[in-house]
């Protein structure tokens, strides 16, 4: 079974929540990532999303942005991810999703592609700028080595397109919390818990929820209607707030604390 089901499916019997925490590959450093990681394990994280730098992230705000651009000016590939991956693969069982833009998954045919990312242990990919109308030359390879295909929804989906997400996404659904730009915010978006609702009426997949989340009390909201939620902004931003990645680390692993509950 994907891990990214056994996951859910564990987490529905103990009657639980997914935390995801997503962070940029290669910033501050992949020691970094490494440890980050392993720490976001011990501490009570169920999945880990792989964020792969791209030059133009449209739909990533300002602190994804940076960490993103840092991590390209060090010269981080998407090998690195993929060695990443492997890194952590080794070392624990957390499900990993890959997340990056089209245009460096299009450097390989789709098969090659598939190949590589199961032997790096990738569970499932996320590719923003893919509509799922034009998804089934990477779907299909991917779906042949096990991993799924995670689409996004947005306030803006309609009851069609919502029903086509759900056909072709595995793993879950990623709602997008609000138009724009991912990034931390002080309130959830108006009407968001009655579309989460709509959403899990209509869809057969976990439903999580990413962009603007950065407070237990937000995460504690979300969790009482959706299956999960994504948590990216407010983690990688003690990086740049900080002049030295242990610093970073320190800080981002407080703030992980704080979301979960563990302090």
């Amino acid at each position: 079974m994907n891990k990214i089901d056994a996951t859910f499916q564990k987490l529905r019997s103990e009657k639980s929540k997914a935390f995801i925490a997503y962070l940029t590959v290669g910033f501050p450093d992949l020691e970094t990532n490494l440890k980050l990681i392993l720490e976001m394990e011990r501490r009570g994280v169920d999945i880990i999303e792989l964020g792969v730098p791209f030059s133009d992230p449209i739909a990533d705000g300002l602190t994804i942005q940076a960490s993103s651009q840092a991590a390209l000016e060090q010269g981080t590939t998407p090998g690195d991810a993929l060695r990443l991956a492997s890194e952590i693969r080794s070392r624990s069982s957390l499900p990993l999703v890959l997340m990056g833009y089209l245009n460096p998954f299009l450097s390989h045919p789709p098969e090659r592609l598939a190949g590589e990312l199961s032997r790096a242990g990738i569970d499932g990919v996320i590719i923003p700028d893919l509509p799922p109308e034009e998804s089934d030359f990477i779907l299909d390879p991917l779906k042949e080595q096990g991993i799924h295909t995670i689409s996004l929804l947005a306030p803006t989906s309609g009851i069609e397109r919502i029903k086509l997400v759900s056909r072709k996404s595995g793993g879950f659904i990623y709602y997008v919390s609000r138009t724009g730009v991912t990034g931390a915010r002080k309130d959830l978006s108006k009407g968001l818990v009655e579309r989460i609702i709509e959403i899990k009426k209509l869809a057969n997949l976990p439903v999580c929820v990413g962009f603007g989340i950065s407070t237990r009390s937000q995460l504690l909201k979300i969790w009482e209607v959706a299956d999960g939620v994504v948590i990216g902004s407010a983690l990688i931003r003690p990086f740049l707030e900080s002049s030295t990645a242990s610093g970073g680390l320190k800080k981002s692993i407080q703030v992980l604390d704080r979301l979960l509950g563990n302090d």
